[in-house]
Protein backbone atom coordinates (compact mmCIF):
# COMPACT_ATOMS: atom_id res chain seq x y z
CA UNK A 1 0.00 0.00 0.00
CA UNK A 2 2.99 2.36 -0.11
CA UNK A 3 2.00 3.82 -3.48
CA UNK A 4 -1.41 5.13 -2.38
CA UNK A 5 -1.52 8.55 -0.77
CA UNK A 6 -3.87 9.10 2.19
CA UNK A 7 -4.98 12.36 3.72
CA UNK A 8 -4.63 12.96 7.43
CA UNK A 9 -7.96 12.55 9.23
CA UNK A 10 -7.26 15.79 11.11
CA UNK A 11 -6.82 17.64 7.81
CA UNK A 12 -10.32 16.92 6.55
CA UNK A 13 -12.25 20.08 5.71
CA UNK A 14 -16.02 20.53 5.35
CA UNK A 15 -17.43 20.97 1.84
CA UNK A 16 -17.92 24.74 1.57
CA UNK A 17 -20.06 26.52 -1.04
CA UNK A 18 -16.91 27.73 -2.78
CA UNK A 19 -15.43 24.22 -2.82
CA UNK A 20 -18.71 22.80 -4.13
CA UNK A 21 -18.85 25.38 -6.92
CA UNK A 22 -15.25 24.65 -7.95
CA UNK A 23 -15.88 20.91 -7.93
CA UNK A 24 -19.04 21.15 -10.03
CA UNK A 25 -17.17 23.43 -12.41
CA UNK A 26 -14.43 20.82 -12.78
CA UNK A 27 -17.04 18.14 -13.47
CA UNK A 28 -18.62 20.22 -16.22
CA UNK A 29 -15.18 20.97 -17.69
CA UNK A 30 -14.89 17.22 -18.33
CA UNK A 31 -17.51 17.67 -21.06
CA UNK A 32 -15.09 19.72 -23.14
CA UNK A 33 -11.95 17.90 -22.04
CA UNK A 34 -12.55 14.22 -21.12
CA UNK A 35 -8.93 13.86 -19.99
CA UNK A 36 -9.94 15.77 -16.85
CA UNK A 37 -12.08 12.89 -15.58
CA UNK A 38 -9.32 11.35 -13.39
CA UNK A 39 -8.79 14.77 -11.78
CA UNK A 40 -12.54 15.14 -11.19
CA UNK A 41 -12.78 11.62 -9.76
CA UNK A 42 -9.93 12.42 -7.39
CA UNK A 43 -11.70 15.63 -6.26
CA UNK A 44 -14.92 13.73 -5.56
CA UNK A 45 -12.93 11.05 -3.76
CA UNK A 46 -11.30 13.67 -1.56
CA UNK A 47 -14.62 15.15 -0.38
CA UNK A 48 -16.06 11.69 0.29
CA UNK A 49 -12.96 10.46 2.15
CA UNK A 50 -12.04 7.78 -0.38
CA UNK A 51 -8.55 7.01 -1.67
CA UNK A 52 -9.21 5.65 -5.18
CA UNK A 53 -12.00 5.57 -7.72
CA UNK A 54 -13.06 4.75 -11.25
CA UNK A 55 -15.72 5.70 -13.78
CA UNK A 56 -16.69 2.82 -16.07
CA UNK A 57 -19.35 2.47 -18.77
CA UNK A 58 -19.93 -1.17 -19.71
CA UNK A 59 -21.44 -2.54 -22.92
CA UNK A 60 -23.93 -5.03 -21.47
CA UNK A 61 -24.32 -6.93 -24.73
CA UNK A 62 -20.58 -7.47 -25.21
CA UNK A 63 -19.57 -7.43 -21.53
CA UNK A 64 -16.74 -5.01 -22.19
CA UNK A 65 -15.82 -1.49 -21.14
CA UNK A 66 -16.69 1.36 -23.49
CA UNK A 67 -15.28 4.01 -21.18
CA UNK A 68 -12.93 3.85 -18.21
CA UNK A 69 -11.25 6.60 -16.20
CA UNK A 70 -9.26 5.52 -13.16
CA UNK A 71 -7.69 7.35 -10.22
CA UNK A 72 -5.05 6.05 -7.81
CA UNK A 73 -5.36 2.28 -8.19
CA UNK A 74 -2.03 0.50 -8.44
CA UNK A 75 -1.58 -0.84 -12.02
CA UNK A 76 -0.37 -4.16 -10.61
CA UNK A 77 -3.68 -4.63 -8.80
CA UNK A 78 -5.67 -3.51 -11.85
CA UNK A 79 -3.89 -6.11 -13.97
CA UNK A 80 -5.30 -8.82 -11.72
CA UNK A 81 -8.96 -7.80 -12.07
CA UNK A 82 -9.68 -10.21 -14.99
CA UNK A 83 -9.00 -13.09 -12.57
CA UNK A 84 -12.22 -12.16 -10.76
CA UNK A 85 -14.49 -11.71 -13.79
CA UNK A 86 -17.17 -14.06 -12.45
CA UNK A 87 -17.36 -12.32 -9.07
CA UNK A 88 -17.44 -8.90 -10.74
CA UNK A 89 -20.23 -10.02 -13.06
CA UNK A 90 -22.34 -11.04 -10.06
CA UNK A 91 -21.67 -7.69 -8.39
CA UNK A 92 -22.74 -5.93 -11.59
CA UNK A 93 -25.99 -7.92 -11.62
CA UNK A 94 -26.57 -6.90 -8.02
CA UNK A 95 -26.12 -3.24 -8.95
CA UNK A 96 -28.64 -3.68 -11.76
CA UNK A 97 -31.15 -5.20 -9.34
CA UNK A 98 -31.02 -2.32 -6.85
CA UNK A 99 -34.36 -0.57 -6.73
CA UNK A 100 -33.24 2.98 -5.96
CA UNK A 101 -33.20 5.36 -8.90
CA UNK A 102 -30.39 6.92 -10.86
CA UNK A 103 -28.47 9.48 -8.86
CA UNK A 104 -28.94 7.69 -5.52
CA UNK A 105 -25.57 6.50 -4.19
CA UNK A 106 -25.09 3.31 -2.23
CA UNK A 107 -22.45 1.43 -0.28
CA UNK A 108 -21.13 -2.09 -0.56
CA UNK A 109 -21.32 -2.66 3.19
CA UNK A 110 -25.05 -1.92 3.29
CA UNK A 111 -26.34 -3.11 -0.07
CA UNK A 112 -23.93 -5.86 -1.19
CA UNK A 113 -22.76 -7.71 1.94
CA UNK A 114 -22.52 -10.91 -0.12
CA UNK A 115 -19.58 -9.36 -2.00
CA UNK A 116 -17.51 -9.66 1.19
CA UNK A 117 -17.70 -13.46 0.94
CA UNK A 118 -16.20 -13.66 -2.57
CA UNK A 119 -12.70 -14.55 -3.72
CA UNK A 120 -12.54 -11.06 -5.25
CA UNK A 121 -12.92 -9.51 -1.80
CA UNK A 122 -10.50 -11.83 -0.02
CA UNK A 123 -7.76 -11.71 -2.67
CA UNK A 124 -8.13 -8.25 -4.26
CA UNK A 125 -10.06 -5.92 -1.96
CA UNK A 126 -8.95 -6.88 1.54
CA UNK A 127 -5.17 -7.01 0.88
CA UNK A 128 -5.32 -3.35 -0.21
CA UNK A 129 -6.90 -2.30 3.07
CA UNK A 130 -10.26 -1.55 1.42
CA UNK A 131 -13.24 -2.07 3.73
CA UNK A 132 -16.10 -0.38 1.86
CA UNK A 133 -17.12 1.03 -1.52
CA UNK A 134 -19.19 4.07 -2.43
CA UNK A 135 -21.10 3.52 -5.69
CA UNK A 136 -23.27 5.60 -7.99
CA UNK A 137 -25.08 4.49 -11.15
CA UNK A 138 -24.54 7.34 -13.62
CA UNK A 139 -25.99 5.71 -16.73
CA UNK A 140 -28.45 2.86 -17.08
CA UNK A 141 -29.82 2.05 -20.50
CA UNK A 142 -30.86 -1.01 -22.46
CA UNK A 143 -27.34 -1.69 -23.72
CA UNK A 144 -25.05 -0.14 -21.14
CA UNK A 145 -24.37 0.48 -17.50
CA UNK A 146 -22.29 3.37 -16.21
CA UNK A 147 -20.98 3.33 -12.64
CA UNK A 148 -18.82 5.65 -10.57
CA UNK A 149 -17.23 3.84 -7.64
CA UNK A 150 -14.81 4.75 -4.87
CA UNK A 151 -12.80 2.61 -2.45
CA UNK A 152 -12.71 3.36 1.26
CA UNK A 153 -9.57 2.52 3.23
CA UNK A 154 -9.79 0.99 6.68
CA UNK A 155 -8.20 4.03 8.30
CA UNK A 156 -11.24 6.13 7.31
CA UNK A 157 -13.88 3.64 8.46
CA UNK A 158 -17.07 2.71 6.65
CA UNK A 159 -18.87 5.12 4.33
CA UNK A 160 -21.04 7.54 6.32
CA UNK A 161 -24.37 9.26 5.67
CA UNK A 162 -22.43 12.48 5.16
CA UNK A 163 -20.38 10.92 2.36
CA UNK A 164 -23.57 9.65 0.72
CA UNK A 165 -25.10 13.14 0.97
CA UNK A 166 -22.11 14.72 -0.79
CA UNK A 167 -22.20 12.25 -3.67
CA UNK A 168 -25.98 12.61 -3.91
CA UNK A 169 -25.48 16.36 -4.31
CA UNK A 170 -22.93 15.90 -7.09
CA UNK A 171 -24.80 13.09 -8.89
CA UNK A 172 -26.99 15.14 -11.29
CA UNK A 173 -24.01 17.16 -12.48
CA UNK A 174 -21.93 14.01 -13.07
CA UNK A 175 -24.79 12.35 -14.96
CA UNK A 176 -25.45 15.43 -17.10
CA UNK A 177 -21.76 15.79 -17.97
CA UNK A 178 -21.48 12.14 -18.95
CA UNK A 179 -24.68 12.28 -21.04
CA UNK A 180 -23.45 15.31 -23.00
CA UNK A 181 -19.96 13.86 -23.41
CA UNK A 182 -21.61 10.73 -24.76
CA UNK A 183 -23.51 12.75 -27.34
CA UNK A 184 -20.26 14.46 -28.33
CA UNK A 185 -18.63 11.02 -28.73
CA UNK A 186 -15.98 12.14 -26.21
CA UNK A 187 -14.51 14.79 -28.51
CA UNK A 188 -12.46 17.57 -26.90
CA UNK A 189 -13.50 21.09 -27.87
CA UNK A 190 -10.99 23.88 -28.39
CA UNK A 191 -11.86 27.42 -29.42
CA UNK A 192 -9.73 27.42 -32.54
CA UNK A 193 -11.39 24.26 -33.87
CA UNK A 194 -14.90 24.87 -32.52
CA UNK A 195 -16.70 25.09 -35.86
CA UNK A 196 -15.05 22.05 -37.40
CA UNK A 197 -15.52 19.95 -34.27
CA UNK A 198 -19.18 20.83 -33.75
CA UNK A 199 -20.02 20.32 -37.41
CA UNK A 200 -18.69 16.77 -37.15
CA UNK A 201 -21.15 15.99 -34.35
CA UNK A 202 -24.41 14.38 -35.41
CA UNK A 203 -26.49 16.02 -32.66
CA UNK A 204 -27.51 19.67 -32.82
CA UNK A 205 -25.37 22.06 -30.77
CA UNK A 206 -26.25 25.70 -30.16
CA UNK A 207 -23.99 28.06 -28.19
CA UNK A 208 -26.07 30.82 -26.58
CA UNK A 209 -25.53 34.03 -24.63
CA UNK A 210 -27.88 35.71 -22.16
CA UNK A 211 -31.59 35.15 -22.73
CA UNK A 212 -30.82 32.49 -25.31
CA UNK A 213 -29.19 34.74 -27.93
CA UNK A 214 -27.63 32.43 -30.52
CA UNK A 215 -23.87 32.83 -30.88
CA UNK A 216 -23.09 29.68 -32.84
CA UNK A 217 -25.01 26.72 -34.24
CA UNK A 218 -23.48 23.67 -35.81
CA UNK A 219 -24.66 22.27 -39.13
CA UNK A 220 -27.16 19.86 -37.57
CA UNK A 221 -28.67 22.61 -35.41
CA UNK A 222 -28.89 24.96 -38.40
CA UNK A 223 -30.94 22.36 -40.27
CA UNK A 224 -33.25 22.06 -37.27
CA UNK A 225 -33.61 25.85 -37.10
CA UNK A 226 -34.33 26.08 -40.83
CA UNK A 227 -37.01 23.38 -40.47
CA UNK A 228 -38.33 25.15 -37.32
CA UNK A 229 -38.36 21.81 -35.51
CA UNK A 230 -37.63 20.94 -32.77
CA UNK A 231 -35.88 24.30 -32.24
CA UNK A 232 -36.09 27.61 -34.06
CA UNK A 233 -34.63 31.10 -34.07
CA UNK A 234 -36.88 33.97 -33.03
CA UNK A 235 -35.12 37.21 -33.84
CA UNK A 236 -31.76 35.55 -33.28
CA UNK A 237 -32.82 33.97 -29.97
CA UNK A 238 -33.23 30.25 -29.35
CA UNK A 239 -36.83 29.06 -29.06
CA UNK A 240 -38.88 25.88 -29.20
CA UNK A 241 -42.08 24.97 -31.05
CA UNK A 242 -44.37 26.06 -28.20
CA UNK A 243 -44.21 28.96 -25.77
CA UNK A 244 -44.33 26.61 -22.78
CA UNK A 245 -41.33 24.58 -23.94
CA UNK A 246 -39.47 27.77 -24.90
CA UNK A 247 -40.01 29.10 -21.39
CA UNK A 248 -38.69 25.88 -19.84
CA UNK A 249 -35.67 25.85 -22.15
CA UNK A 250 -34.77 29.51 -21.49
CA UNK A 251 -35.30 29.02 -17.76
CA UNK A 252 -32.75 26.19 -17.75
CA UNK A 253 -30.30 28.41 -19.65
CA UNK A 254 -30.84 31.28 -17.19
CA UNK A 255 -30.20 29.00 -14.20
CA UNK A 256 -27.03 27.72 -15.85
CA UNK A 257 -25.86 31.31 -16.30
CA UNK A 258 -26.70 32.45 -12.77
CA UNK A 259 -25.41 29.49 -10.79
CA UNK A 260 -24.48 26.15 -12.37
CA UNK A 261 -24.72 24.45 -8.99
CA UNK A 262 -28.49 25.04 -9.19
CA UNK A 263 -29.02 23.40 -12.60
CA UNK A 264 -32.14 21.25 -11.93
CA UNK A 265 -31.33 17.79 -10.68
CA UNK A 266 -34.67 16.16 -11.51
CA UNK A 267 -34.50 16.35 -15.30
CA UNK A 268 -31.52 15.32 -17.38
CA UNK A 269 -32.82 17.38 -20.28
CA UNK A 270 -35.69 19.49 -21.58
CA UNK A 271 -38.10 17.39 -23.69
CA UNK A 272 -38.79 19.13 -26.99
CA UNK A 273 -41.82 18.83 -29.25
CA UNK A 274 -41.03 17.77 -32.81
CA UNK A 275 -43.48 18.48 -35.63
CA UNK A 276 -42.91 14.90 -36.86
CA UNK A 277 -43.73 13.52 -33.39
CA UNK A 278 -40.19 12.24 -32.92
CA UNK A 279 -38.44 12.23 -29.57
CA UNK A 280 -36.11 15.18 -29.02
CA UNK A 281 -34.31 16.34 -25.88
CA UNK A 282 -32.19 19.42 -25.12
CA UNK A 283 -29.28 19.01 -22.65
CA UNK A 284 -27.88 22.20 -21.11
CA UNK A 285 -24.14 22.60 -20.44
CA UNK A 286 -23.29 25.73 -18.37
CA UNK A 287 -20.56 27.87 -19.95
CA UNK A 288 -20.68 31.04 -17.81
CA UNK A 289 -17.89 29.83 -15.51
CA UNK A 290 -15.02 27.38 -15.51
CA UNK A 291 -11.54 27.98 -16.89
CA UNK A 292 -11.99 25.85 -19.99
CA UNK A 293 -15.66 26.55 -20.65
CA UNK A 294 -15.39 30.35 -20.55
CA UNK A 295 -12.65 30.17 -23.21
CA UNK A 296 -14.91 28.37 -25.66
CA UNK A 297 -16.92 31.36 -26.98
CA UNK A 298 -16.87 34.94 -25.71
CA UNK A 299 -20.11 35.92 -23.90
CA UNK A 300 -21.41 32.35 -24.00
CA UNK A 301 -23.84 31.34 -21.25
CA UNK A 302 -24.59 27.75 -22.21
CA UNK A 303 -24.26 25.10 -24.88
CA UNK A 304 -27.53 23.42 -25.81
CA UNK A 305 -27.23 19.87 -27.18
CA UNK A 306 -30.30 18.63 -29.08
CA UNK A 307 -30.63 14.94 -29.84
CA UNK A 308 -33.46 13.49 -31.89
CA UNK A 309 -34.34 9.83 -32.43
CA UNK A 310 -35.88 8.79 -35.71
CA UNK A 311 -36.14 5.13 -34.73
CA UNK A 312 -39.44 3.34 -34.38
CA UNK A 313 -40.70 2.67 -30.86
CA UNK A 314 -39.03 -0.43 -29.40
CA UNK A 315 -41.17 -3.53 -29.45
CA UNK A 316 -39.09 -5.72 -27.14
CA UNK A 317 -38.81 -4.24 -23.67
CA UNK A 318 -37.34 -7.37 -22.12
CA UNK A 319 -33.89 -5.87 -21.63
CA UNK A 320 -35.34 -2.66 -20.18
CA UNK A 321 -37.47 -4.73 -17.82
CA UNK A 322 -34.39 -6.61 -16.62
CA UNK A 323 -32.22 -3.53 -16.21
CA UNK A 324 -34.73 -1.51 -14.23
CA UNK A 325 -36.38 -4.33 -12.32
CA UNK A 326 -39.88 -3.74 -13.68
CA UNK A 327 -42.68 -6.09 -12.71
CA UNK A 328 -44.80 -7.76 -15.43
CA UNK A 329 -47.63 -5.28 -14.73
CA UNK A 330 -45.24 -2.33 -14.95
CA UNK A 331 -43.81 -3.70 -18.20
CA UNK A 332 -47.28 -3.91 -19.74
CA UNK A 333 -47.96 -0.34 -18.70
CA UNK A 334 -44.60 0.77 -20.10
CA UNK A 335 -45.59 -0.74 -23.44
CA UNK A 336 -48.73 1.39 -23.39
CA UNK A 337 -46.83 4.54 -22.50
CA UNK A 338 -44.24 3.90 -25.21
CA UNK A 339 -47.10 3.59 -27.71
CA UNK A 340 -48.23 7.09 -26.75
CA UNK A 341 -51.22 6.10 -24.64
CA UNK A 342 -52.50 8.56 -22.06
CA UNK A 343 -52.93 7.45 -18.47
CA UNK A 344 -56.65 6.80 -18.94
CA UNK A 345 -56.03 4.94 -22.21
CA UNK A 346 -53.41 2.75 -20.55
CA UNK A 347 -55.78 2.03 -17.66
CA UNK A 348 -58.52 1.01 -20.08
CA UNK A 349 -56.18 -1.22 -22.09
CA UNK A 350 -54.91 -2.94 -18.94
CA UNK A 351 -58.41 -3.12 -17.40
CA UNK A 352 -57.39 -1.35 -14.20
CA UNK A 353 -58.55 1.86 -12.57
CA UNK A 354 -56.89 5.12 -13.49
CA UNK A 355 -55.66 5.41 -9.90
CA UNK A 356 -53.96 2.00 -10.19
CA UNK A 357 -52.43 2.96 -13.52
CA UNK A 358 -51.12 6.19 -11.98
CA UNK A 359 -49.62 4.19 -9.10
CA UNK A 360 -47.82 1.86 -11.53
CA UNK A 361 -46.62 4.82 -13.59
CA UNK A 362 -45.08 6.48 -10.54
CA UNK A 363 -43.27 3.23 -9.73
CA UNK A 364 -41.93 3.09 -13.30
CA UNK A 365 -40.78 6.72 -13.09
CA UNK A 366 -39.01 6.09 -9.78
CA UNK A 367 -37.22 2.95 -10.99
CA UNK A 368 -36.12 4.56 -14.26
CA UNK A 369 -35.12 7.89 -12.72
CA UNK A 370 -37.53 10.15 -14.64
CA UNK A 371 -40.42 12.41 -13.67
CA UNK A 372 -42.47 12.75 -16.89
CA UNK A 373 -43.70 10.52 -19.69
CA UNK A 374 -41.70 12.53 -22.24
CA UNK A 375 -38.53 11.86 -20.26
CA UNK A 376 -39.43 8.18 -20.04
CA UNK A 377 -39.95 7.84 -23.78
CA UNK A 378 -36.71 9.73 -24.44
CA UNK A 379 -34.76 7.45 -22.10
CA UNK A 380 -35.97 4.26 -23.78
CA UNK A 381 -35.98 5.44 -27.38
CA UNK A 382 -33.17 7.85 -27.96
CA UNK A 383 -30.15 6.63 -29.88
CA UNK A 384 -26.87 7.22 -28.07
CA UNK A 385 -23.52 7.20 -29.92
CA UNK A 386 -21.00 4.70 -28.51
CA UNK A 387 -18.26 5.83 -26.13
CA UNK A 388 -14.75 4.82 -27.03
CA UNK A 389 -12.37 3.48 -24.41
CA UNK A 390 -9.52 5.99 -23.85
CA UNK A 391 -6.08 4.69 -24.75
CA UNK A 392 -4.69 5.69 -21.34
CA UNK A 393 -7.50 4.12 -19.32
CA UNK A 394 -5.18 2.05 -17.19
CA UNK A 395 -2.71 4.78 -16.33
CA UNK A 396 -2.53 5.57 -12.65
CA UNK A 397 -3.25 9.19 -11.76
CA UNK A 398 -1.49 10.64 -8.77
Amino acid sequence: MEQQQFRNDAARQPLTCECLSDLIGLIYDCTLDPTLWPQAIRAVGDVTNCFAGMLVVTDLDRSEARLAHIWNYDPAWLARLPEYADDLAQIEKKILSLRHGLGEPGTASREMPEAFETRYFNEWVKPQGIIDALTLVVMRQADRLGTLSFSRHERHGLVTEGDLAVLRLLAPHIRRTLAISDLMDMKSLEQQTLGATLDSVTVGVVIVAKEGRILHANETARRMIDARSPILSSGGYLAATTSQISEELLSAIAIAQADETRVPAAAMGVPLEDTDHQVAVAHILPLASGHRRTRLVSQATAAVFITRDTAAPPTDLGTVTRLFGLTPTETRQLEQLMAGATLSEAAAALRVSEATARHHREHIFAKMGVSRQADLVSLVRRLVPPIRLPKDNGRRQA
